[in-house]
């Protein structure tokens, strides 16, 4: 599913200055401030087959490939803040599994232009809904591909790796997923 966005000029790879500013002040990775964030690994089963099609879409800044996540929510879980981040920035929703499946780490460029290295938990989400009225429509690309595929496309090599090894959890244990096609 492709979502229309507005082209603007190119914008220049942050990456570079990202790690450049980091190198300047090493003691923000080795001193344990790490923030944290949740994420959504959204996948559907293939029309084609027994395969699985992961959902990835672009940064509203960067225009890079990335998978829904945002910051914890105040009283809601991690898993309840992962669903939310994948209806706010993908109009997905589906059952979401209670655990994580993964984490990884990467940069994060604040608004302030500061750099906050991220620890992202990841938790599955079996996509059942798919809308088109959800806070970000129109500002990112949706894309839905194989788990090979995703991984190609997203920067994080942790990412890439749970990508590409993701398993689909708790298929029999349907007690372990939750339904939360009523957040909004």
């Amino acid at each position: 599913m492709k979502t229309p966005r507005k082209r603007s000029k190119p914008r220049p790879d942050k990456s570079q200055s990202l790690l450049r500013q980091l190198a300047a002040v090493p003691a923000k990775l080795f001193s344990g401030a790490f923030r944290q964030q949740y994420g959504a690994i959204c996948f559907r089963y293939a029309n084609d087959g027994p395969g699985i099609e992961i959902l990835v879409i672009t940064s509203r800044e960067s225009a890079r490939w990335v998978i829904p996540k945002g910051w914890p929510m105040k009283g809601k879980k991690p898993f309840e803040a992962a669903a939310i981040e994948a209806w706010e920035e993908a109009g997905v929703r589906g059952a979401v599994r209670k655990k994580p499946v993964g984490r990884y780490t990467y940069l994060k460029e604040l608004d302030n232009g500061d750099v906050a290295p991220c620890i992202v938990d990841l938790f599955q989400v079996e996509v059942i809904e798919i809308g088109n009225d959800f806070k970000e429509h129109g500002q990112r690309i949706l894309e839905w591909v194989s788990p090979d595929e995703a991984a190609r496309r997203v920067r994080e090599v942790e990412l890439k790796s749970l990508l590409v090894e993701f398993e689909v959890r708790g298929r029999k244990a349907r007690s372990s997923l939750k339904a939360v096609t009523s957040i909004k």
